[in-house]
């Protein structure tokens, strides 16, 4: 097969602020029969792995720190590739919340907006959207026509704000400058939730 975009659901708890949650994230594999990068490690090492199957692992991109898209991603940088490894990419801003969950581990690659990572002939590109997160990311693959929002996102409207290190204007601002520049028909793959395109989500917002 050529290249494609892989999907499972996983279930798990997202914790912050002193509340804990059963939530249900989306994992997301790109690539082609030979190589991927995964998006987002929640929950389950082994759930993503199957996703995988024997490919090799260019990149785990995380969209964002809480803890329900970043848990397992130490685990999988260990497992992934015989154990040879593969680096985790995230944006710097982001520390504040990896540290709530990782104490004594970093990630390997700072992103920032602009980034490009090429695999199975397809590149995808950061689009820095702070306000879920400060150093939330999604990544655009034109190659593809979607894009992965994380928590940014949503079938139905903008991430959640309201708790640590997340704003609503500055959310709002971001989807209208990044992602609203993208095509109307662009598959929007969200971190938790059915898929949406960048044209509903203009309506959704008024944009």
């Amino acid at each position: 097969m050529s290249l494609r975009v892989d999907h499972a659901v996983v279930s798990g708890t997202f914790s912050l602020d002193g509340e804990t949650f059963d939530v249900d994230n989306n994992i997301w594999v790109v690539g082609d029969d030979t190589e991927c990068v995964v998006i987002d490690a929640p929950h389950s090492v082994d759930a993503i792995l199957d996703v995988v199957g024997d490919r090799t692992v260019k990149a785990i991109l995380l969209t964002h720190a809480h803890d329900d898209h970043c848990r397992v991603a130490p685990e999988l940088r260990e497992r992934v590739n015989g154990g040879a490894g593969a680096p985790i990419l995230l944006h710097p801003d982001e520390r504040p919340l990896w540290e709530l969950t990782h104490t004594d581990r970093l990630w390997d690659v700072d992103l920032d907006d602009g980034f490009e990572i090429s695999v199975g002939g397809a590149t995808l590109r950061a689009l820095h959207t702070p306000g879920h997160a400060p150093g939330a990311i999604c990544f655009a693959a034109p190659d593809l026509g979607c894009v992965f929002t994380g928590d940014t996102l949503f079938n139905g409207g903008p991430g959640a704000t309201g708790r640590s290190f997340s704003d609503r204007p500055t959310l709002e601002a971001s989807i209208r400058a990044k992602l609203f520049a993208l095509p109307d028909e662009t598959v929007v793959h969200t971190g938790h939730g059915d898929d949406t395109t960048i044209g509903a989500e203009k309506q959704t917002l008024g944009a």
